[in-house]
């Protein structure tokens, strides 16, 4: 069976995260390129991803979206790479993965780019609870460990990774020093430097 990987992406999206975990467990893939309000809304590509997103990837069959999950699904179909999580890293990886996925992610978008603060009774709806409560809760974890499970780099740090790196280069994540010290310990690597080249590249030539 042909184990190329498709991915479909766009250089300025979290489309990097999917290139940077491809690099990394070093499958064979092809990238289409898709464009904002044009190809990704287009119908050949909403039979692929019906939100008319990217990232996107097709292995084998099947289609694969949402960052985190193409993080995890990688790393189970190319495990000669050892991104996956031994079973003694497992509940720190799944754990800080989600965590990233969702109470990260979402106070992020909504306290730095919509501009919502939930008070008090609303913290006790919302799953982050409050953005200085998710920093804070990091910032305990990366104090102690140098990656997500511990001392070894997995799959999870390429989406935490990402996560944390981007927050502190444009200010939607507070420069603390223990989110400094780990955005350049996961970005000290020949896969994410070989992934930024080609998406900068692709930049270029738009």
């Amino acid at each position: 069976m042909n184990d190329e990987v498709i991915l479909f992406t766009n250089p300025q999206s979290r489309g990097r995260i999917a290139r940077w975990m491809l690099e990394e467990v070093a499958a064979p893939y092809r990238t289409e390129v898709l464009e904002y309000d044009g190809s990704m809304k287009a119908p050949a590509y909403l039979k692929i991803n019906p939100m008319g997103k990217v990232p996107a990837i097709v292995h084998r069959g099947e289609v694969v979206t949402e960052c985190a999950a193409i993080c995890a699904y990688l790393a189970e179909a190319f495990p000669q790479a050892g991104m996956a999580p031994t079973p003694e890293e497992r509940a720190s990886y799944y754990r800080w993965l989600f965590f990233a996925a969702g109470p990260l992610e979402s106070a992020i978008i909504d306290t730095k780019t919509l501009g919502i603060a939930p008070d008090a009774h609303k913290q006790r709806m919302v799953g982050y609870g409050s953005y200085a409560a998710v920093l804070d809760n990091l910032s305990n974890w990366f104090m102690s460990h140098a990656y997500v499970t511990g001392d070894r780099f997995t799959a999870a740090d390429v989406y935490v990774g990402a996560q944390i790196n981007w927050g502190v280069q444009f200010g939607t994540i507070e420069k603390r020093s223990e989110f400094i010290d780990y955005a350049k310990r996961v970005t000290d690597r020949d896969a994410y430097r070989r992934a930024t080249e080609k998406d900068d590249a692709l930049m270029e030539k738009a």
